[in-house]
């Protein structure tokens, strides 16, 4: 967040733009110096008329620490998402529109993640659900899964830790009442059942625990050393090899992807619905070990699609 920093010096007030924030466990500040005597400006403004020149000094400040990143086939793609995700925070705070900008995120990632795992509500319903609560859809189970969304997304916000307590909560938050494709309920707890996944073999049932706690140690260990981007898709291939419940991990997934990238102040991610073929491959490569960047890539450019779309929102918002 910025701030406006005064300085009295005898009978003058001199004022400076703050901004601070961290990365990696790294603090970092921007000063800009505005003039004295200036009693009608305040951060907001100040930002909003020089919302290109901050956010260029502070990509110029978190720049070293993604340059060595080895997760594109093009290093301008990650530099590009890198200021995208900089001025849309920026943005966010001129308009002080953070809430509102969450609730249009969740209309459109909850209807493309429910999409890719087979729903078939439409676009339309999703969003009178999350504005009014209520829905004539004919489909009882795909508009209880919206909802059981929307009190996910509100748990990872503000109550989800990484542990194993919390990931069974959210997967029992999000399959609540509902039936499987199959009309059998969801089971509840950790899969008891071996289950193959794009032709790939995943954790069997009795390595799930030990797995998913590896898995959350490493996070916990390296979150102040690793890039977030590339923090939160080591996470989310990791995650879905491990599969750790019948049904419900893709989704499960996707929102502790975006729980990591949120954590460290950057913008969520949304897999679109209509790439969802290339998410089911790039994921596939990246379970051999042989082609991790094109997993990398393949999420990359989902974000700064996301970005792009979003930058728009904010602005006509």
């Amino acid at each position: 967040m910025s701030y406006l920093e005064i300085k009295k010096v005898n009978d003058t007030e001199y004022v400076t733009f703050v901004k601070k924030f961290s990365l990696m466990g790294r603090s970092f500040r921007i000063h800009e110096h505005i003039g004295k005597n200036i009693s009608t400006l305040d951060s907001r403004d100040f930002l909003r008329r020089n919302l290109d020149v901050i956010s260029r000094k502070e990509f110029e400040l978190r720049r070293p620490l993604i340059e060595n990143l080895e997760i594109a086939y093009n290093q301008k793609l990650l530099f590009d998402i890198e200021l995208m995700s900089i001025k849309i925070n920026n943005q966010i705070e001129v308009k002080n529109v953070g809430d509102g900008i969450l609730t249009e995120f969740a209309k459109e990632f909850i209807f493309n993640s429910n999409n890719i795992e087979g729903s078939k509500i439409p676009a339309e319903e999703v969003n009178r659900i999350i504005e009014s609560g209520n829905s004539r859809y004919q489909n009882a189970n795909e508009v209880l899964e919206v909802h059981n969304s929307i009190e996910a997304m509100k748990y990872i916000q503000k109550g989800f830790k990484f542990n194993i307590g919390s990931v069974k909560k959210l997967y029992y938050i999000l399959t609540k009442d509902l039936t499987m494709q199959n009309g059998e309920p969801y089971p509840r707890g950790f899969k008891t059942v071996s289950n193959i996944v794009n032709n790939m073999e995943t954790v069997p049932p009795d390595m799930v625990i030990p797995r998913l706690s590896n898995l959350l140690g490493q996070y916990k260990k390296n979150k102040r050393q690793t890039h977030p981007l590339k923090l939160a898709m080591d996470f989310h291939l990791s995650y879905e090899h491990i599969h750790p419940f019948l049904d419900g991990n893709g989704r499960t997934g996707r929102l502790i992807m975006n729980k990591i990238l949120m954590s460290q102040k950057y913008f969520p991610i949304i897999i679109y619905s209509g790439n969802s073929k290339a998410y089911f491959n790039s994921i596939s490569k990246g379970l051999t070990g042989k082609n991790m960047k094109t997993y990398y890539q393949f999420v990359l450019k989902q974000a700064k699609k996301t970005y792009k779309n979003f930058h728009t929102i904010i602005e006509n918002y």
